[in-house]
């Protein structure tokens, strides 16, 4: 059984619209809250928005009957707050069993003052988010702001666009640390599960992985040892042999279980699915440590493989001062001048010139009073130009190399230069995203990176919003003190 929130009032608890937060802090815990508070207390946005989380719930699940579950509103708080403050799931049930504000948002009165959130619950009922629901929210807070601000819906929005590495939660990757990986992955399932099932041969499992660690870790020293060189040496190089000779024959072994798993059962057969995984990654890793350390050759980019948990991260190289590389994935986000994130893409193997006009159509139907957005030269190519230059009334997208005397003139205009420096404000949007939850994505998989990035986005404009809200509010009361002063 599922509902938004509690329709009876319980005693001793108060009504969200009247939670006293303090107005007087830079902190985004009491920002993020009267946000929250504002899309309550505003009875349209909150109508809306209450339509939409009535989405969350899953087909297989009714919502008149059965045990109770969390309600959706405490869902949708704990998630913003969650992202924010770019917590992990420990922090969120602390803070949500304790923090007396957050209780009264969430709903909480005197006769559940000891309600507690156990983290699997957290866990579970926070990931039924999707990008979708949150995008549709995501435009009812930016709407939201914009009225806030006194915008107009018909008056023209000006945006900038630029992206950023959002890493996933991976170890720098080498073959002989991901060759562990994969091998300790496979002998823990096989011996969990082949016990399960009464097959032999597996009792002295643990003592393989000692083994097998033992032999990683001389490697990983040896390497060490030889960084720099353009060679290993020959100590090294008979290590390794060693190393690849155990781990294969403990993965041949290990594939001779997986007949015995397919007639278990289902169950089993999503067990022997994951094991046929890592055997098929460990095999590839032996192979490419054969050919890079025993012929010389260099593995080609697209076949090497940076994350056996995250197979989805990328490694990425932009260039930047201090940072050789990073590991995880690109997403690019499209900010309004008032620093709200219209739209946000989340790219795969996709560099900026090829998201720039997709970003562009998506946030124009979101957004239909989208007039103009500025850009890096990393956008730049000729079929951008004339694409984006179509969906716009003003583009200001620099071109890279020498440019013709029509384009000089056209880069050097007042307009085209006044945005062209209002540009470099999406930096302070980045790091605040960065500072908020997106400097590395905790959850696992590219469908719950999605999610978390999205959720990342929704929380930071519904931050935002709510700082705006304090200041005006502040400002009011320092004007009513200054008068009653003067007076």
């Amino acid at each position: 059984m599922r509902k938004i929130l509690c329709d009876q009032v319980q005693i001793g608890e108060i009504d969200i619209a009247a939670v006293e937060i303090e107005l007087d802090t830079r902190d985004e815990i009491p920002q993020l809250l009267r946000g929250l508070q504002h899309l309550y207390k505003t009875a349209s946005l909150r109508n809306r928005i209450f339509n939409i989380l009535w989405q969350l719930i899953p087909d297989d699940v009714e919502i008149d009957t059965g045990r109770s579950g969390m309600d959706l509103w405490k869902i949708f708080v704990l998630g913003t707050l969650r992202l924010c403050c770019n917590w992990d799931y420990d922090k969120l049930q602390e803070i949500a069993n304790n923090h007396v504000t957050l209780r009264q948002m969430l709903g909480h009165g005197l006769l559940d003052m000891n309600t507690r959130y156990p983290r699997q619950t957290l866990n579970d009922n926070l990931r039924w988010f999707t990008p979708e629901i949150l995008d549709s929210i995501n435009r009812i807070v930016v709407g939201a702001g914009h009225r806030v601000l006194g915008m107009a819906a018909d008056r023209p929005l000006h945006a900038r666009c630029d992206s950023f590495v959002v890493e996933t939660d991976v170890h720098f990757p080498t073959d002989v640390n991901l060759l562990w990986d994969a091998v300790r992955k496979v002998l823990t399932l096989t011996h969990r599960f082949s016990d399960e099932l009464g097959i032999p041969g597996f009792r002295q499992t643990p003592h393989h992985l000692r083994s097998v660690k033992r032999q990683f870790r001389i490697v990983q020293k040896l390497r060490e040892k030889d960084k720099g060189k353009n060679t290993k040496s020959p100590e090294c190089r008979a290590a390794t042999k060693v190393y690849i000779d155990i781990v294969h024959q403990l993965l041949d072994r290990a594939a001779e279980t997986i007949p015995f798993f397919m007639k278990g059962g289902i169950r089993y057969e999503v067990v022997a699915e994951e094991i046929d995984r890592f055997i098929g990654h460990g095999k590839t890793l032996i192979d490419q440590i054969r050919r890079r350390s025993f012929k010389g050759e260099k593995i080609p980019h697209d076949e090497k493989i940076f994350s056996l948990f995250e197979p989805h991260t990328e490694w990425i190289s932009k260039g930047k001062a201090g940072v050789s590389q990073e590991l995880g994935l690109r997403v690019c986000i499209l900010e309004c001048s008032s620093g709200f994130v219209l739209h946000h893409m989340v790219m795969e193997q996709e560099t900026d010139d090829q998201v720039a006009v997709p970003i562009i159509k998506e946030a124009k139907i979101r957004f239909s009073n989208l007039k103009s957005c500025s850009f890096d030269k990393g956008f730049h190519s000729p079929e951008n130009q004339e694409k984006i230059g179509a969906l716009l009334d003003f583009a200001v997208l620099p071109r890279k190399g020498k440019l013709t005397k029509e384009r000089q003139y056209h880069e050097s205009c007042e307009e085209f230069m006044a945005l062209r420096r209002k540009h470099a404000a999406v930096e302070s949007g980045l790091n605040a995203l960065e500072n908020h939850g997106l400097d590395r994505v905790l959850d696992r998989g590219v469908d719950a990176f999605k999610r978390y990035v999205a959720l990342a986005v929704v929380a930071r404009n519904i931050q935002l919003l709510g700082r705006k809200l304090q200041k005006k509010e502040l400002e009011r009361i320092q004007a009513l003190h200054g008068i009653r002063k003067a007076a």
